[in-house]
């Protein structure tokens, strides 16, 4: 009995060393598990950074800027699954989106003026980026400069910009990741995608990313179809004084039956049913790009870099167009039009230059000189159809009317215009006092050569040859550690825009007296002040601007009755206050939102005409506020939230018609689990304008009066899994 006891005790003290190292490896297994899901969760946090590339100044801390920059970064991307580009900018207290009369392409009114897709930039270059639409699943950043911007990324080609610029980042390997997701979108709309990213070599000097993603089916709007199939693949390299990058990319998009702008006379009508469709099944648009940068750069020494970087871009779309006008606004009685509208682009863009810090005598340079070119040319035709009538609140389903006035070739496009803009830059910031004040200095010698060509026979018709001098002056003072004030004058420098062949007034076709004419280089000049708190865990930004432009319209042309000209009468100046703020007040609820206040007014009118009105299409307020808050009593599971406001904006010209303001409420929620233990399976569901609001979006048009619904209520959640 005694043995008995013995040996009990000694297989309790032999087996102990087992249980305590069991022991050990389950508190150690649980610690790498809870290190893993804090991972996910910090991977997944939406955020905005007033970090980014300043143009030819280089990447820059917000601090240092005398600008307004806002940086959105991929897990915004991923978290809210945006179809377009668009959806990303909703989150920019600054910006509305918009869409050109009669076409799928989206345009962001950024300080109540246009930026036009064709102006996107990609990776700090013009005409790369799809035009029309663009896939937001390619790019890691989308990088909003509020304000003009000649000098800082040359003049927008497609005469665009005038109130800011965005830029779009590539892919590259920052961690090895492979990640697949699977997606759906209200009503029927499924997603893939496959995202892998390695870095390899002695010192992990090369980074190759991988990433692609199918989409296809309808979405909320009714029967609407909307599919994008896109690739995207970048190699890096990056080791001692060289860094080098190859970025790739295939787009190929689709959109049928989308729903269109309104064309409205004397008054506004109501809104129809959130997810109502007034187009036609046969509106179509397709596009395919090919597009990419390769860029380096060579540190000379520890103060001097040199840099270059080259772009190109092959695009073909083809577009069929339903839009509408309205008659009756009590009845919905309308009349609608379409055209077909083949068109391939052909673009380059290239710059490079030299930056060197100096110091001495307590005082810092950065100086950066360098050259930039861009070309582009446009191969088009168009067919425009004949009437049909329709109506806005039961429109019905009507076959494809007849050609009623063709020009071009439209089985073989040939050249439309051609675009050269070139120049030579050259600034300098030069700090004092430990660099807590920095001024900076800047000219850029622009010049913007046009061709444009007949729709009739591709015969020379048109075209210009003009310089520009584009400087800017920034001041930054830092009086106290997490402060700056700043302040900025900078002009803005576009290529004119060109005159259409036709245009639709009331729900008519008008010839343009100057159809094909591209009007000259527009300027604009930009004064603005401002402030950045960096408080650690949170950022507040507070600006105060003015940007006068010339207006560019359509007009009737008195010495040709029946016939309408284009061109820039009178000025357009707009004033504002933009807040901004975005950060982690406390652990686990992070915030990004702000308010933005617009005066825009239209000044030396063509005879004095609507003299002071209301410039159409801008907002007086704009706010959002987008909210994440990690439970903290189930740290795996993430709440969304985000309220988008937007107040009221004058219709017309003549400021007889105004839309109400709206406000739309978003909700989401995000959970990551642990497969194995040790994978993270990540679970988002959103729901964008819970409420299922009906409004008008906005006002926003290049000519005539349009008013764009606001999206119905939609459904999406993905699942994404990291191993």
């Amino acid at each position: 009995m005694h043995f008995v006891r013995l040996s009990v005790a000694a297989l309790l003290a032999s087996t102990a060393p087992i249980a305590a190292n069991a022991q050990a490896q389950s508190v150690a297994v649980a610690e790498t598990s809870q290190d893993i899901l804090v991972t996910a969760q910090r991977q997944n946090q939406t955020q905005v950074s007033g970090n980014g590339s300043v143009g030819v100044l280089g990447d820059k801390a917000a601090e240092d800027i005398p600008f307004n920059l806002r940086s959105y970064n991929e897990a915004l991307i991923l978290n809210q699954q945006p179809d377009t580009l668009g959806e990303v900018l909703e989150n920019d207290p600054t910006i509305r989106t918009t869409l050109g009369f009669g076409i799928a392409g989206e345009v962001f009114v950024i300080r109540g003026f246009e930026l036009a897709s064709d102006d996107v930039g990609f990776d700090g270059l013009y005409g790369i980026t799809p035009r029309q639409l663009v896939a937001p699943e390619l790019f890691s950043s989308v990088q909003v400069i509020n304000g003009a911007s000649a000098f800082l990324n040359g003049a927008a080609p497609s005469g665009s910009g005038i109130g800011g610029s965005v830029n779009l980042l590539p892919k590259k390997a920052d961690r090895d990741m492979t990640r697949a997701t699977i997606g759906y979108t209200s009503d029927s709309h499924f997603s893939g995608a496959l995202d892998v990213a390695r870095r390899f070599g002695e010192n992990n000097e090369w980074g190759i990313r991988v990433n692609g993603s199918a989409r296809r089916g309808d979405v909320a709007i009714d029967n609407e179809f909307h599919s994008s199939y896109v690739v995207g693949g970048t190699i890096d390299y990056d080791s001692g004084p060289l860094r080098a990058m190859l970025n790739v990319n295939y787009q190929r998009l689709r959109q049928s039956n989308w729903r269109p702008k309104v064309a409205v006379g004397s008054a506004i009508p109501r809104v129809p049913k959130a997810d109502a469709n007034y187009s036609q099944p046969w509106s179509l648009i397709q596009t395919r790009d090919f597009f990419g940068t390769f860029s380096v750069e060579y540190d000379l020494a520890d103060n001097a870099m040199l840099y270059a970087k080259v772009g190109a871009r092959d695009g073909k779309e083809d577009q069929t167009t339903a839009s509408i006008t309205l008659l009756d606004p009590a009845t919905g009685a309308a009349t609608g039009s379409g055209s077909y509208v083949p068109r391939t682009d052909n673009n380059e863009s290239a710059t490079t230059g030299l930056r060197v810090k100096l110091n001495g005598g307590g005082i810092s340079h950065e100086v950066n000189v360098g050259v930039a070119a861009s070309w582009q040319v446009n191969r088009n035709a168009y067919d425009f159809f004949g009437s049909y009538d329709t109506n806005l609140y039961d429109t019905p389903t009507v076959a494809v009317p007849p050609s009623a006035l063709v020009g071009g070739d439209l089985d073989d496009p040939f050249p439309i215009s051609r675009i050269r803009v070139a120049s030579v830059f050259a600034s300098d910031t030069v700090g004092f006092w430990d660099d807590r004040i920095l001024i900076t200095g800047g000219l850029r010698l622009q010049q913007i050569k046009t061709t444009s060509y007949a729709y009739t026979d591709g015969a020379k018709s048109g075209g210009y040859n003009k310089d520009a001098v584009t400087p800017v002056v920034g001041v930054v003072i830092k009086p106290v550690a997490g402060l700056s004030l700043y302040g900025n004058r900078i002009e803005g420098l576009v290529q004119g825009s060109t005159a259409g062949a036709t245009v639709e007034i009331g729900g008519a076709p008008f010839q343009v007296t100057n159809g094909g004419q591209t009007l000259p280089p527009v300027k604009s000049v930009q004064y603005e002040v401002g402030g950045k708190l960096n408080m650690g865990r949170f950022n507040a930004g507070l600006a105060v601007f003015q940007i006068d432009k010339p207006n560019t319209f359509y007009r009737a042309d008195t010495d040709n009755p029946g016939f309408y000209e284009y061109g820039n009468f009178g000025t357009q100046r707009n004033r504002g206050v933009e807040f901004t703020v975005d950060g982690e007040p406390v652990d686990g609820l992070r915030v990004i939102g702000g308010v933005t206040y617009t005066d825009a007014k239209l000044r030396r009118t063509d005879g004095g005409v609507n003299q002071g009105n209301d410039a159409a299409g801008v907002p007086d307020v704009l706010a959002n506020a987008n909210v994440e808050w990690d439970m903290p009593f189930l740290p795996a599971l993430t709440l969304t939230g985000r309220v988008v406001y937007t107040g009221k904006q004058a219709v017309d010209q003549a400021n007889t018609l105004e839309l109400n303001d709206w406000t739309r409420f978003d909700l989401g929620a995000r959970y990551v689990a642990l497969l194995g233990g040790d994978t993270p399976l990540t679970l988002r569901f959103n729901v964008d304008n819970v409420a299922n609001k009906r409004y008008w979006a906005s006002a926003f048009a290049v000519f005539g009066t349009q008013l764009l619904q606001g999206t119905p209520r939609t459904f999406k959640a993905s699942a994404s899994i990291e191993f």
